[in-house]
């Protein structure tokens, strides 16, 4: 395989970010990384530029880190109530996922969170209050609880019927 190395204008996930060197094969770097500005050849001239894309990698760098310190001080304030609806016997119609908590997180706080930042091993099918972790940067974790409550209607209506 043809590979070349290429100096990254931008960051690419799964590549990398501004100012690096990386090999790649040649038709990825002709017919994407270049065509779309997103790298240049790396050559002898080109490599004297590198400085100053690493200024705009670290000046990136440390916004994301202003940033993900700011969204996890307000996830650690909020508190957060969804409803689960409930069948006889107590079981579950469904369950709660982690897009249903990244809505609810933008609904009720303005806040984007990714659902793939949200660290849930299984969905919860059970009501009680779990502590979430969220992964907003490679070192800051933060947490958000969830409150999961009998929705009003099926499960709770039925069962005081029947009684």
């Amino acid at each position: 395989m043809a590979t070349v190395e290429v100096i990254l204008k931008q960051k690419i996930e799964g590549l990398g970010a501004e100012a690096d060197v990386v090999k790649v094969k040649r038709g990825f770097a002709r017919n994407f990384l270049l065509p779309q500005d997103r790298a240049f050849e790396a050559t002898k001239a080109n490599l004297r530029h590198v400085s100053k894309l690493k200024e705009v990698r670290a000046k990136r760098e440390a916004d994301e880190l202003a940033e993900a310190e700011n969204t996890a001080a307000k996830l650690k304030k909020l508190r957060l109530s969804i409803e689960l609806s409930l069948g006889q016997g107590g079981k579950a119609f469904g369950s709660v996922t982690t897009a249903d908590i990244a809505a609810l997180i933008a609904d009720k706080s303005k806040l984007t969170i990714d659902r793939h930042q949200l660290v849930l091993e299984s969905p919860i099918k059970t009501l009680g209050s779990y502590d979430i972790p969220v992964k907003l940067h490679p070192s800051i974790e933060a947490s958000v609880t969830v409150r999961v409550v009998a929705a009003d209607g099926e499960g709770a209506g039925s069962e005081s019927d029947e009684a």
